[in-house]
């Protein structure tokens, strides 16, 4: 699948409520080259969306306004340590149309803005796209190989999303500091461009840690990765990466496929076994 490195399959790790203490890289690992990749979700003016989401039942407790969709939770360690949650048991999964989310939306806040409806197209679908929220309804953004300033109804008016600030688990910058990391690179393009995906470039706005660019993790055979997919109750699938950066682009990949087809993929690799 992608980037997979190493398989393991039930780990029991325990979450912890802590993340990375150090904040700003002050002493950030200045990589020789600049790295450029195709971000493989940036397509969102060519949106066909597969079956990759499903609306689950509402609760009767549930909101007007806003859906909680059938896909894959995840969480991520360093080590021991989680720097990621993606849990509807501790968190508010739900997206919302965008005029509904921008009310309760803050500059700094990190989107993820999601093309869910269905079409006659059933091509694979982009991974859901990230953005840092500026204010005013502009957001910035990687998109296309540029680092751009957009409204967010143009780029994602048929999308649904949510505010995703607190999944990473490191301690956030101010929202001065965000902003002014994401404007700061506003008009960088191709190979001036050190992060492979929306997200990282993102969270490397929120948070500063190096590890989000590509290249920028310091290489060491103690420092180890694991992302969880939390597919049913008692379904946990592991995997173990070298880098941040590697398991970002494997969990994005993960969200392209969909739930139901990881899990009979996993359950074809499972049968050859």
């Amino acid at each position: 699948m992608g980037n997979q490195l190493d398989r393991i399959t039930h780990l029991n790790y325990s979450e912890l409520p802590t993340g990375d203490p150090s904040g700003i890289e002050k002493d950030e690992l200045r990589v020789g080259v600049a790295y450029f990749f195709s971000d493989e979700e940036e397509d969102l003016d060519d949106r066909g969306q597969s079956e990759r989401y499903t609306v689950r039942d509402p609760s009767p407790s549930e909101c007007e306004g806003h859906i909680l969709l059938n896909e894959i939770e995840f969480s991520a360690f360093s080590c021991q340590e989680c720097i990621f949650s993606k849990l509807r048991g501790s968190q508010d999964l739900s997206v919302y149309p965008m005029q509904g989310l921008l009310t309760f939306c803050k500059p700094g806040d990190l989107l993820e803005l999601i093309f869910i409806c269905p079409t006659a197209d059933h091509s694979l679908p982009p991974s859901p796209h990230w953005a840092v929220y500026i204010g005013q309804g502009q957001i910035i953004h990687l998109h296309h190989g540029e680092i751009r300033k957009d409204n967010v109804f143009e780029v994602g008016g048929g999308c649904m999303g949510r505010v995703v600030s607190g999944w990473y688990r490191y301690r956030p910058l101010t929202a001065e500091l965000v902003l002014q990391n994401a404007c700061g690179h506003l008009g960088l393009r191709s190979d001036e461009i050190c992060w492979t995906n929306s997200e990282s470039f993102a969270a490397w706005c929120r948070f500063g840690n190096r590890e989000f660019k590509a290249g920028g993790e310091v290489q060491s055979d103690n420092l180890q990765y694991f992302l969880k997919l939390h597919l049913e109750e008692n379904n946990i699938h592991t995997m173990r990466f070298h880098s941040l950066e590697e398991l970002i682009r494997e969990k994005r990949n993960l969200d392209a496929s969909g739930k139901l087809r990881v899990i009979k993929e996993l359950s074809m690799m499972e049968n050859k076994e």
